[in-house]
């Protein structure tokens, strides 16, 4: 009865936190909701209702911390539970932008070497990018059709490509779209620019392949670390089943786990984030 009152005093007062801290939470989830729209539009899928599918993952999520908490008196567990389950979406869909954005740089240098060449065979700007469009693998070839098919649809080539250095925030690209902005207003030799620009950005590839290549063990320990405390944590529970139900029905256990998941969980992104060297 005591643990119910608690809980239903400490409820009210969390909800008003929440009810007076309105405004600070509009203005997070706008935050969210454009840094969401901007990872889905690089990753070329829709962001519409982005708002509506925020708002219903967070009541979701609250959910879950009340069912861990009220229903299961899993207080210290709700909130880490809670928090991962908030960040882990955005974690991955901006995870997933990277990746995508990391594949468009490795592609970029042989794309400008191509377009290099169609520029010397005597092809304008326009019909060299429409060459790259069908030539090139994706993804950088989905940007140089989009790119096309707004200049056909009748949108200044150099619009298009100050819309592409936005979309795709890419230091190579935007020397690439540089080198073609000059060309347009001053003119010169776009090719031995352009080719300039594709070995420099070819020695830039090789110095972080040979950087991933030296830290790739590491990095298969940093997942190993991440592992490791679920496996031990399965094997206690066959060894000793009373003392690790301890941890998951009692508030000290319980902030055992929580402290150890979230040490674990800080301790393999900053491991990712030493192994992750700018060059």
């Amino acid at each position: 009865m005591n643990a119910i009152l608690l809980s239903s005093i400490t409820g009210m007062c969390v909800a008003g936190i929440v009810y007076f801290n309105l405004a600070n939470y509009s203005a997070a989830i706008d935050y969210v909701e454009a840094d969401l729209k901007e990872r889905l539009r690089a990753l070329r899928f829709s962001s519409k209702h982005i708002r509506r599918w925020v708002n219903t993952w967070l009541g979701i999520v609250a959910t879950v911390f009340l069912v861990l908490w009220i229903g299961l008196d899993a207080v210290a567990l709700a909130a880490p539970v809670a928090v991962i389950m908030c960040a882990g979406p955005w974690y991955v869909v901006r995870r997933a932008a990277q990746a995508r954005r990391q594949k468009v740089e490795d592609q970029l240098a042989d794309a400008m070497v191509m377009f290099s060449s169609a520029i010397r065979a005597g092809l304008s700007i326009p019909q060299s990018m429409e060459l790259l469009a069908f030539e090139c693998p994706k993804p950088i070839s989905q940007e140089f059709h989009q790119i096309v098919g707004e200049y056909k649809l009748g949108k200044p080539l150099e619009r298009t490509l100050i819309e592409a250095k936005e979309r795709l925030k890419s230091e190579n690209f935007i020397l690439f779209a540089a080198a073609l902005l000059a060309s347009r207003e001053s003119g010169g030799r776009l090719n031995e620019t352009v080719e300039r620009i594709s070995q420099s950005v070819v020695e830039l590839q090789r110095l972080e392949r040979k950087v991933v290549s030296e830290t790739a063990q590491a990095r298969k320990s940093a997942v190993y670390m991440a592992i490791v405390p679920a496996v031990l944590l399965l094997v206690d529970a066959f060894i000793d089943p009373v003392n690790t139900e301890r941890l998951f029905t009692t508030v000290p256990g319980q902030m055992i786990l929580s402290t150890s998941l979230v040490l674990n969980l800080v301790a393999y992104l900053w491991a990712l984030k030493i192994l992750n060297a700018d060059i």
